[in-house]
């Protein structure tokens, strides 16, 4: 199973869209798959805040694991990992217009108004899993390139 299928199946199987993301990529990288999903739990719904796609913050937690700075003088490590994560929100927003899960959705998750909205229109299971498959597939391609 790919990464990209592996997010896709996190989700399906009940993982916010951060988490998704997150653990589908983390054990390549050293880190347990349990670890990620507790790391991760906290960002999804736009950091239930509606605002930057969990999907999106899952691949920057990916791109901060494998390129992330470990020493605070390690400038040159800042700029890269800055310069990767600017690049996938790039990507991001050029397949979907918008990075923020208000947006996306056309709603504000961080309501009841606005979760009820998306369940009645079902956003969770048509919009939320494309959003993960298309940071899953950025980030592949990212990590590949880099």
């Amino acid at each position: 199973m790919s990464n990209v299928e592996k997010a896709v199946a996190n989700f399906a199987a009940g993982f916010n869209c951060s988490q998704a993301v997150f653990a589908a990529f983390s054990e390549q990288l050293g880190l347990s798959e349990e670890k990620a999903l507790k790391v991760a739990a906290g960002f999804g719904g736009g950091m239930r805040m509606a605002e930057t796609c969990g999907s999106l913050t899952g691949a920057f937690m990916v791109i901060g694991l494998k390129y992330g700075a470990t020493e605070a003088t390690d400038q040159a490590t800042k700029k890269k990992t800055y310069a990767i994560i600017e690049d996938i929100t790039k990507r991001f927003s050029q397949r979907n217009s918008f990075v923020t899960c208000r947006e996306l959705m056309s709603c504000d998750i961080s309501t009841s108004e606005g979760i009820k909205t998306a369940s009645e229109k079902k956003l969770f299971s048509t919009i939320c899993p494309k959003m993960v498959s298309d940071a899953a597939e950025l980030l592949e391609e990212i990590l590949a390139e880099n």
